[in-house]
């Protein structure tokens, strides 16, 4: 069975301001402690089903680049993509927001789809060796950064 970690805020902002900054992928290293953010490719310049990206990651001195693809996009509730490396699958992302009185709740659910391989080799290039612990700790301050400036930015 795969990992899978899920973590969930409130923001009190707009369901439509959280999808819009979530899915700007370029900009995700503001909020992301380990991702530094992607760039949209073949022409692509924000979220729809079929696009593809290259994202950036650094865990300290350790740097390694994922491909990914967009598998869902329903504005403002729904985003989620597929990472890859060449050759294996890494993991999906998925962001589920639902709208409340007073603004939005964010679900961040990661799934890991890497073989053993994978995870041997991953844990070398990232230095992770507990993705999964790892995970949900970063995912929490991806969040908690993301609450913080949506809010900032509603006020």
């Amino acid at each position: 069975m795969a990992d899978q970690v899920t973590v969930t805020k409130e923001i009190e902002a707009p369901a439509q301001k959280v999808w819009a900054m979530l899915t700007d992928l370029p900009r995700m290293g503001e909020w992301s402690p380990e991702n530094e953010g992607a760039a949209w490719l073949h022409g692509v310049r924000g979220p729809a089903v079929g696009a593809t990206f290259k994202g950036s990651n650094r865990n300290g001195n350790k740097k390694w680049s994922t491909d990914g693809r967009v598998v869902e996009c329903d504005s403002p509730r729904l985003f989620s993509f597929a990472v890859s490396v060449p050759g294996f699958k890494v993991a999906d992302w998925r962001y589920e927001i639902e709208s409340t009185a007073s603004g939005c709740v964010v679900k961040e659910t990661w799934t890991d789809r890497r073989n053993w391989i994978a995870k041997k080799v991953g844990g070398l290039v990232s230095g992770i060796d507990d993705r999964a612990s790892h995970n949900r700790d970063t995912m929490e301050t991806t969040l908690d950064r993301l609450k913080s400036a949506a809010e900032e930015r509603s006020s």
